[in-house]
């Protein structure tokens, strides 16, 4: 069982660490992001678990390079019966009308309006910028909430897609990017983005004083970031008894 937990950066990347009654350190990278998971045993202190991490880095690296590779290789080929996520729920996408450029949501279907003769790029990018409106307008009541409570503000927010990360913040410009992917997701996840981005501003690194401000304004946030790291990317194929 797991008894504690502590966030590190080695070489640039974000590492989880639970420590365990067990005898040897094991490294996990997961889909899809390439989130990386470390199991200690109790007796590694943490320059030992550094230095484990460290040795093990190119294998880090490979691994999360297949697993970003396979993401963006995944087929979108923006045809009716594929199954799209917005917000966290599952759309069937219907494809089928011609005409101005358009996105609605019925029920639990997705209708992309697209001009006669578009092809596969074309329709992606209209629902993309879709997606993208969808997150543009979420953000600001979620900053409007949670800046003042954090004792932070935010001057920009930018919609960027970003091949390894969900957000990021530049504290410079005081501004915060998210990935449009996020529109994809439970909204919890990108509340969770926007708190972990705000607390930046008062802490740069993921260090003990990063992870008692999250646990001290969202004590849910590990859940939220799992939620976020293992909800499903892709569109799949919407078989014939979900119709």
């Amino acid at each position: 069982m797991s008894t504690a937990n502590a966030y590190l950066t080695v070489g640039g990347l974000g590492v989880d660490v639970i420590y365990k009654d067990i005898k040897n350190l094991h490294i996990s990278v997961y889909p899809p992001m390439g989130r990386i998971r470390v199991a200690a045993p109790h007796r590694l202190d943490e320059d030992a678990i550094r230095l484990a991490i460290v040795e093990r880095l190119p294998w880090i690296k490979k691994q999360r390079k297949q697993l970003l590779s396979a993401e963006r290789q995944t087929e979108r080929r923006m045809i009716s019966g594929e199954t799209h996520y917005v917000w966290g729920e599952r759309c069937r996408l219907d494809a089928s009308r011609e005409g101005r450029s358009k996105v609605s949501i019925q029920a639990n279907t997705l209708w992309l309006t697209s001009p006669a003769g578009s092809d596969t790029e074309s329709r992606k990018r209209i629902l993309d910028r879709w997606y993208r409106r969808q997150l543009k307008a979420a953000m600001p009541p979620l900053l409007a909430k949670w800046q003042p409570i954090i004792g932070v503000a935010a001057d920009k927010v930018v919609v960027r897609r970003m091949k390894t990360k969900w957000g990021t913040c530049q504290t410079t410009s005081r501004s915060i990017w998210v990935n449009p992917e996020l529109a994809k997701k439970n909204p919890l996840c990108l509340e969770y983005i926007v708190v972990h981005e705000l607390v930046h501003f008062l802490e740069r690194t993921h260090n003990e004083l990063f992870v008692a401000l999250m646990d001290k304004y969202l004590p849910d946030w590990r859940a939220r970031r799992d939620q976020l790291n293992e909800a499903p990317l892709a569109q799949e194929e919407w078989e014939a008894h979900h119709a």
